[in-house]
């Protein structure tokens, strides 16, 4: 090992041992939480009581080795700080989630999604192995074939069955640039059978697909984005600056082309949190021109909003206007690629959000528990994130969504409000196995149960 990674590992265990240290000073009676400086939850929570687990020494790349194309990163690592390791390899995490303060561990536990995701799958299957420190205060060491049942449940427990201190993960090649088409469409049905026929043959008129999603702007335009990894040097666009990205998606024809940086096209979403700076006025001309650029990012707007919802502001702004207040409607949906367009033409004519955003799937391998999906079986990510007028009971709009999304045999993601039954809940998320692996590896219950924590909010 050479000197910087012996440094590396060294950092690590001092930082795996503190994170002990803090676990053994909560009290026996008290649930154990971590302490981070960033989330990107946004379903509300009750305060802690307690200190959280210090996750301080748990940030770095451990290792990147480039003849395996794997990384050894640590569980709060941020995929900003991966991909700034890696890229100078040529080398990139199969899937790297939106935004750059996401951190593998909470993709991982917390289920994460891009455009590379329709041959990559999701971020969990390409984790080798993992170091988690379980309810019970173990470092325990999961894989295919070790401690299995806990490394095939942590996928979506959000915490519940334990921390991820250590991944190791598989690495794909880049190239410096990606190459974008822009497809129009006037038709979803059209859109999702070109979106269906991409997964398939990850090619379009003899060019290659490697990364692909795309934008609803209404039932009438919408749009593929493919994009294609490329050596070929040229010039670029630049979408950190005064221009916003999902808007250069938007054209008139039938095809528009454009060219990113590897790296700018990996955190082309984060910018403007993909279009949902506008609600800060940070689109706007003027005030982008006096918003630092190095705050125009995901992070900054989170912390934006969060400091609105502790305040209320928006719903004391609705209510000088004379109206009333808003229900938060932000949510991904996973819905079978053969319903996506019966899907989204019921949201669109029922939900006033728009745009929205079209992520497609397919799982590499097995199916995980709690999050089932079919495997080899297409899926689309549906993202919208808004705000609805309130109804007449509590989160209205949302639990209207929720049984539209599992009557068309979909699943919703857990990192906001969710509304189920316990019933409901046990049938869609891991149920009986869930409870059995929670009692293996959390047997005092020092962790949170999943339902309490998705739904109940704790």
């Amino acid at each position: 090992m050479s000197p910087p990674e012996i440094d590396a590992r060294t950092a690590h265990a001092a930082g795996v041992e503190r994170l002990l240290e803090s676990y053994r000073a909560v009290p026996p009676t008290a649930s154990v939480r971590l302490a981070k400086p960033t989330s990107n939850l946004f379903r509300t929570r009750a305060k802690a009581q307690t200190a959280g687990l210090e996750t301080s020494g748990l940030t770095g790349v451990i290792a990147v080795d480039v003849n395996t194309k794997t990384a050894d990163v640590g569980g709060m690592c941020t995929y900003q700080d991966l991909v700034a390791a890696t890229l100078p390899h040529g080398l990139a995490p199969l899937v790297v989630p939106q935004l750059k303060t996401i951190t593998l561990g909470g993709a991982v536990t917390g289920l994460g999604i891009e455009s590379t995701s329709f041959r990559n799958g999701l971020p969990h299957e390409s984790v080798l192995e993992m170091d988690i420190l379980t309810g019970a205060g173990d470092v325990v060491t999961v894989s295919p074939t070790e401690h299995d049942d806990l490394y095939r449940a942590f996928p979506n427990s959000y915490g519940t069955l334990g921390y991820a201190v250590r991944l190791r993960i598989e690495l794909e090649p880049v190239e410096p640039f990606v190459a974008l088409r822009h497809l129009r469409f006037h038709s979803l049905t059209d859109l999702v059978a070109a979106m269906d026929r991409i997964v398939e043959t990850r090619e379009v008129d003899g060019e290659p697909v490697d990364f692909l999603d795309g934008v609803v702007f209404s039932a009438h335009e919408s749009y593929l984005t493919l994009g294609t990894r490329t050596s070929v040097p040229g010039p670029v666009s630049d979408y950190t600056g005064q221009q916003v990205y999902y808007r250069s998606i938007r054209h008139d024809g039938a095809l528009t082309r454009d060219r990113l940086t590897i790296h700018d096209y990996l955190w082309r979403w984060d910018t403007d949190w993909f279009w949902c700076s506008e609600a800060f006025g940070a689109q706007r001309p003027w005030v982008r021109r006096l918003w630092p650029r190095a705050l125009r990012r995901s992070s900054v707007y989170a912390a934006l909003m969060r400091y609105e919802q502790r305040f209320h502001i928006g719903d004391r702004i609705e209510r000088l206007n004379g109206r009333p207040p808003r229900e938060r409607v932000v949510q991904d949906v996973e819905v079978p690629i053969d319903r996506c367009g019966e899907f989204v033409e019921w949201f669109l004519a029922t939900i006033p959000i728009a745009p929205i955003w079209l992520c497609p799937l397919r799982l590499r391998g097995a199916g995980w528990p709690l999050y089932p999906m079919r495997p080899g079986r297409a899926y689309v990510n549906v993202g919208f994130w808004s705000t609805v007028p309130v109804g007449l009971i509590d989160g209205e709009t949302n639990r209207l969504i929720e049984r539209t999304v599992t009557q068309l045999h979909g699943h919703k993601s857990l990192y906001s409000d969710s509304y189920y039954s316990p019933e409901e809940f046990g049938e869609l998320y891991g149920g009986d196995l869930y409870r059995a692996v929670k009692q293996r590896y959390d047997p005092d219950a020092r962790l949170l149960d999943l339902y309490a924590k998705a739904v109940q909010r704790r």
